[in-house]
């Protein structure tokens, strides 16, 4: 591939992707909410979505945003994606930490 040049970005960049409020606010909340590990790889997408949708959203109408998406900037899908189940995890984890025992 001679002749193209590939964008290298910060790492707060990619920082700002994983911390979307909109991301995490999805992810934590379906977290929570979700009652088998395997359901948080759908949390994620769907978190994932809700974040993409509104970035774009708001980046469209000139609104200021800490991880905007658009043609020529970074949308960083994976780390979306990854910070998204991560987030959901976490979630998942402390629902079934402060779960009392006994209960199913």
């Amino acid at each position: 591939m001679v002749g193209v040049t590939v964008p290298v970005y910060p790492f707060d960049v990619w920082i700002w992707a994983a911390l979307d409020p909109v991301l995490v606010a999805v992810a934590l909340i379906l977290g929570w909410k979700s009652d088998q590990l395997v359901k948080l790889i759908l949390v994620a997408l769907m978190a994932f979505v809700a974040s993409v949708l509104v970035s774009w959203g708001l980046t469209t109408l000139g609104i200021p945003w800490i991880a905007p998406i658009g043609r020529d900037l970074p949308t960083f899908f994976p780390v979306r994606t990854g910070a998204a189940f991560l987030w959901s995890l976490l979630a998942f984890l402390a629902r079934l930490a402060l779960r009392p025992r006994g209960s199913g």
